[in-house]
Order: structure tokens, then sequence, then C-alpha cells
């Protein structure tokens, strides 16, 4: 008995039973839904490196000519509401408190309703382009024939992380290297003396899941981004102490990088220390010029109030983009600007929160495009506006109150807007279309693996080509093979 009992339990006799078992589809099943499987075996044979792999900054020539040198990305964590701010539908308005008609996916059930509401704000349009947006972003409306409003954003991941991940690292799952990331391994920086990535995020905390959002993922530390403190001094440690100045900091350093040397030609590979030894390098150029590049006390009265610097509500947000102004200007590729934990998340008191909002951030982000064009930059710069998602067209109550003030919108990624100018982008466009509800994007969708896709290339990417190998198995931002460059968003 003790003996079949063994054999019962034993790891070859259940591998023996369930090898054609139903359990083991489904587990094969569930395994490639998480997208857990190996990958399918290449018909391309791998090709060993023959050389030492090189890991630097230095600038690096594109795969084909580029129309951007850098990205400036406002990211919107929690998703703005595109029936409230980009997305007008008359509908809504005709059958406000009506039960909704047709099918919809709720995030969270236990506090959803299918009660119609319709948006908190009205639209009219704005430039000559004539595009409609919310009362509630009208410095957005005074630079509406610089941009272009996509209105049929796509992810398909309906909760916060998968979908956020999907929007800056191709996949919805963690671990995997952000778009700036990418663009670093790809092009190097224009700038030796300053971080060539920089997030830039709030005072009042970090966004959601904090650092992951600059990760390096599986790519050499050298290309992760550089958080800076988001109130002065923005580096602690500028300044040598004075002991150390001039000529004793220089020697101190030049040991530490021979110490270093040393040991990285006897243990060649090493990323992490060959992108520690970078950073040594780089902190002690940093010492004069992050000093000068977050430094805006030069810039003229008439720059900081376009940014709203003279406004206690605008004053962060507006000090964030004329610093990330700054940096582009001074050759850093890629500047994130981020907020608090997901505060665009706005399930409850929609018709107090959002407005706040948009009174934080609508003016300095309309300053930005209109300051890089004024100063020659807009062309070669793409300015990025949005979330990893929007809103869905009913009422949600939160914790079941009915109050009309207390009710918000659940989460919606199968139709969303967000902006972008500068960099080849169009201006004065507006592309895609959602359904009469703003629900479902039903016209030129843009699916977060497109957007990537589309970005790399007005860098001059091809993101087939774009990839890094680990192991067997070559990494890339894009790895959906239905992917494509979405030519109607560009010049």
């Amino acid at each position: 008995m003790h003996k079949m009992a063994h054999q019962l339990c034993s790891r070859r006799h259940m591998l023996h039973t369930s090898a054609f078992g139903l359990g083991s589809v489904a587990a094969g099943w569930l395994l490639k839904q998480d997208d857990l499987l190996a990958a399918e075996p290449s018909s391309d044979p791998i090709k060993p490196e023959l050389e030492p792999m090189m890991h630097d900054l230095k600038p690096k020539q594109p795969h084909h000519p580029s129309q951007a040198k850098a990205m400036i990305s406002m990211f919107m964590l929690g998703g703005p509401s595109q029936i409230d701010l980009f997305d007008p539908k008359p509908e809504l308005i005709k059958r406000n408190g009506e039960t909704f008609p047709g099918d919809v996916k709720f995030d969270n059930p236990a506090q959803a309703s299918r009660e119609i509401m319709a948006p908190i704000a009205k639209f009219r349009p704005h430039g000559q382009c004539g595009m409609e947006l919310s009362e509630l972003v009208p410095h957005l409306g005074e630079i509406a024939d610089d941009i272009t409003l996509i209105r049929s954003m796509h992810t398909g991941s309906n909760n916060h992380l998968p979908s956020n991940y999907a929007m800056n690292t191709g996949r919805a799952v963690s671990g995997r290297a952000v778009l700036g990331s990418w663009l670093l391994r790809a092009l190097g920086s224009e700038t030796q003396e300053l971080p060539a990535y920089i997030a830039l995020t709030d005072p009042r905390g970090l966004p959601l899941v904090g650092g992951e959002n600059w990760s390096n993922g599986k790519l050499p530390s050298i290309y992760q981004g550089t958080m800076v403190r988001p109130v002065a001094p923005r580096i602690f440690n500028l300044d040598a102490p004075r002991h150390l100045k001039g000529t004793p900091q220089q020697e101190q350093l030049r040991l530490l990088q021979q110490f270093n040397q040393d040991h990285l030609d006897q243990h060649p590979g090493e990323n992490d220390l060959a992108a520690r030894m970078k950073s040594y390098g780089l902190a002690a150029r940093m010492q004069v010029a992050a000093r000068e590049a977050f430094d805006i006390s030069g810039e003229s009265d008439s720059t900081k109030q376009m940014y709203g610097l003279d406004q206690k509500i605008t004053l962060d947000y507006g000090t964030r983009c004329l610093i990330a102004r700054r940096l582009v200007e001074r050759g850093v590729r890629f500047v994130q600007i981020l907020c608090q934990g997901q505060v665009w998340d706005h399930h409850g008191a929609i018709k107090t929160a959002l407005p706040q909002r948009c009174a934080e951030i609508d003016k300095p982000a309309a300053a930005l495009v209109r300051d890089l064009k004024q100063r020659g930059l807009l062309d070669s710069t793409i300015v990025h506006w949005g979330g990893e998602m929007g809103r869905l067209p009913v009422i949600q109550f939160r914790d079941g109150l009915t109050q009309r003030d207390k009710v918000g919108r659940d989460h919606n990624t199968y139709g969303f807007s967000m902006w972008v100018a500068g960099g080849g982008f169009r201006s004065g466009y507006i592309h895609g279309r959602t359904d009469e509800f703003s629900h479902h994007a039903v016209e030129d969708i843009v699916h977060h693996y497109d957007w990537l896709a589309t970005v790399l290339h007005q860098f001059g990417l091809d993101h087939q080509q774009l990839k890094f190998r680990i192991g067997p198995r070559d990494l890339r931002l894009v790895e959906n093979g239905e992917a494509r460059v979405v030519s109607k968003l560009l010049s």
C-alpha cells in the first residue's frame, strides 16, 4: 500500500498519466494566454555574436532618415476621460440617464451601472481645423492647429498596470524595457553632459509602479531612465566637498576609473559595471551642466507666465514642462513628465476632480508646444499627451452613493483619446473615430503597438529591426506581427 502511494505521488507517474489529459491541454492554453510559453523556434538560424557587445550613449545612426530627435511624454496615469475632454458625442447628451443599450465591460462590477452619463462639460470647435474640444481644456484649443488628436486608441487590457505596460513597453506584462530605453539603445544621446533619458516626477509622490515607468528591463543598465527630484535641489551633491574641489576630485575620479577599468578588463561583458563606470563620468560632467539645465531663473517673465509659473495651480507642472524644454534644447533624448499615482482615475467625483486635473496641466502643456514651436524645436521634438486608457459612457457610483456630484466613470481601453504634436506628426488633424457612445474605436484604430511602431519610425527606426539579443532570443519593443506605422498620422 505504501509502495503504491509512493508511485501515485511521484513526478514520473504524474507526468506519465497526465501527458495526454485535458489538464495538460488547459495548462498549455493558460500559459499561452499569459505569454509564458517558450517562444516558437525561429526559421532563421541563430547567428552568434562574433564581436563583444559595446554599450554606450554615443550618437548612432538610425535605420533610415529621421524626423524626430527628441521626445517629451506627458503621461497621464489613471485614464483621462475622452468623453469629457476630447470626443464629443451628441448621442450621450440626447440619451443622458437612459439605460445603455449594448454590452459594457466593467473593471469594477460591484459599483457599476448601465445609466448613460452625458459629458460634464460643453464642447466647441477650435482653430482653423475646427477641432471640437471640451471647455475644460481651453489652452489646448489655442494650439488645436498644431496637434494631431487621436480618438481611436486601443489597448484592450482593462486595468491600469497591463495597459500602462502595453503603452510604454509594447506588451501588457512587467519587466520589459520602456520606449525611452529603446531609443537610447538605438540612437544614443546628443549630450554627454546630461542623462539622456530623464523622468520628472510629481512632488506629491511617484507614479503607479514607480521606477518601472523608466525601466531598462533586460537591456543594459546604461539605458535606464534617470529620475530627478521633483523639487529643488533636483539633483543632490552637484558640488564637490570643499576639500575635494578641483584637482583632488579629478585625481580621485581618475584612480577610481582605473580600478574599475582593471576589474572590467578581467571580467568582460559585465554590463552593470560598465554602466556604473559611465555614470561616474557623467556625474562629474553634470556638476556644471545639470545645475545650468535645471535653473530656470534666467527665463524671461513672459516665458514663465506662459507656462503658468505665476499661478499656484500651474506652478509645479509648468516648471516641469519648462525644464523639459530646456533639457531637449540641450540634447536630452527622452523626457517623461509624470503624475502622482494614477490621479486621472476618476471612478468617483469626476465633476470636481477632472476640472482640477485639467486646471493644473492644460496651460503648461499647451505652453510647451508653443514654446518649442517658437524656438524652432517642435519639428524635431515629439510632444505626447495621454494616458493608458479612457473612461466608460455610463455612471459608476463611488461606495454606493447616488448623489450626482459623487459619481464617476469606470475604465475603458477599447476606445480612448490622446494627442501628439511635432516630430513630423500632422497638424490640425483628427484621427479615428469611436462609436456613438465613445465606447469602442470603430474607424482607423490605433493599437498600442501601432503607436510605438509609428514613434520609432519618426526617429528613423524600423520596429522590426530594433532588437537586442538575450541568449537565444531577440527582444523587441514591438513584438506584435500586426504592428504597422500609421502613415495617416504623419505629415
